[in-house]
């Protein structure tokens, strides 16, 4: 599916899969497997952006998964997150969405909510939000109407 299917029905939280088309490379080919990783891999959608526009320029709207975050001692070093247009050349697959029920702490930054964390439910929600304190942050609970029918009937959606 395009970046502008992925944009218009992925809830924040979902995990999201892009990927190119093309084959890995063996790994004795070490650029090009780095650059295979680039063009091919797993997140969690955590910012949807709309579309903006100036005087001077547009800019198309767009999206940000959260791909992992690496530190040492529960202390986190740095966050990877990557942000794709929705005129992206990749092809995107939604590979779960959250759960009915699951709840998202949000935080409001700009036009659009930023997902901070995913929890089962409300009682972990408001535990995590009690350990990391955020001033703008809410929670939102997913609700059947987010997660769409076809996922309601265990069929998987496209």
């Amino acid at each position: 599916m395009s970046a502008h299917i992925v944009y218009d029905s992925a809830p924040l939280g979902s995990t999201i899969r892009y990927f190119d088309g093309t084959a890995r490379a063996p790994a004795r080919f070490r650029k090009k497997v780095s650059a295979w990783e680039s063009r091919n891999g797993t997140g969690r959608l955590v910012k949807k952006e709309p579309p903006r526009s100036r005087a001077t320029y547009s800019l198309p709207a767009c999206f940000t998964l959260h791909e992992g975050d690496f530190g040492e001692g529960g202390v986190i070093v740095v966050s990877v997150r990557r942000t794709w247009s929705v005129e992206s050349d990749l092809h995107f697959e939604i590979v779960q969405r959250p759960a009915i029920g699951m709840v998202r702490v949000l935080q409001d930054l700009g036009d659009s909510p930023e997902l901070l964390n995913l929890a089962r439910d409300r009682a972990a929600a408001e535990r995590w939000l009690a350990s990391n304190s955020y001033s703008r942050a809410y929670l939102d609970e997913i609700s059947a109407d987010e997660v769409g029918a076809d996922v309601i009937e265990g069929r998987a959606a496209a």
